[in-house]
């Protein structure tokens, strides 16, 4: 329960209770929590949809923005920094050690900021287009995936830096940690469906593809890597469920509630 709380506490901005004398080892063991924290997400990411589209009656485009806005807000923006920071260094074309420095700097740069909110526009357009029971489902998996994709990252890839909270979770993310966070993304996705299960796959084999070209540009990862990977595979699995809407599948077998 320690290691969930600290996760949790970690990852988004739910705070339950006030952790004292937490050591990089701690945070560590919380990475096979990950995808149960992002589960937690996912029933208040469905409940905020439910609302918006049966209780409160908002039109479209405003209750797609609110499902947009609120992930940044229960996060803290913390894997759209991180994403800012990636996107400035991998793809600055300099060197791996000012690549490093590049995404240290706590400021964004331009690529950053074109490339956040143009994924930003991306994920709000794959919402407008999700039929609504779709939408729910996908809402709600979104998170889970996403936090698995990150934990497998984490596992399987080297830390680029000596030192870091990187680091720590780089060294606690072992096999067991990650086989009880597949099962626990198992438990979360399977009964949704094909179209879920395709998704955590997907995010899985991007996770894979993702991390071995920052590897080989950094000799590793970093945390602002971590972040970009959850936050590129939230936008992946959107965009699964949105070919499995819009391709001739079965819907019956696709989706749950089809």
């Amino acid at each position: 329960m320690r290691s969930f709380i600290t996760a949790l506490q970690f990852l988004t901005r739910i705070h339950l209770v006030h952790q004292e004398g937490l050591t990089a080892e701690d945070f560590g063991r919380s990475t096979r929590f990950f995808p149960l924290v992002g589960a937690v997400l996912g029933g208040l990411y469905l409940l905020a949809a439910l609302a918006c589209l049966a209780l409160l009656g908002l039109p479209s485009y405003t209750a797609k923005a609110i499902l947009v806005i609120l992930p940044i807000l229960l996060t803290g923006a913390l894997h759209c920094d991180g994403f800012m920071d990636a996107v400035d260094g991998l793809f600055s074309g300099r060197s791996r050690e000012r690549m490093l420095e590049i995404m240290k700097d706590s400021r964004a740069g331009s690529f950053g900021v074109v490339a956040f909110g143009s994924i930003l526009l991306l994920d709000w357009s794959l919402l407008l287009d999700l039929p609504a029971p779709v939408l729910l489902i996908a809402v709600f998996v979104m998170p889970v995936i996403g936090r698995m994709a990150m934990l497998f990252a984490v596992a399987h890839f080297p830390y680029a830096r000596p030192s870091g909270m990187g680091q720590a979770f780089s060294e606690a993310a072992d096999r067991r940690a990650v086989v009880i966070g597949l099962i626990t993304s198992l438990v979360f996705v399977v009964p949704w469906g094909i179209a879920a299960i395709a998704a955590l796959f997907a995010g899985l084999a991007f996770a894979f593809v993702f991390g071995r070209y920052a590897t080989a540009k950094l000799g590793g990862l970093t945390g602002d890597v971590y972040g970009a990977i959850e936050l590129m595979t939230e936008t992946l699995v959107l965009i699964v469920f949105f070919l499995f809407a819009v391709l001739p599948f079965d819907r019956t077998s696709c989706f749950l509630w089809m």
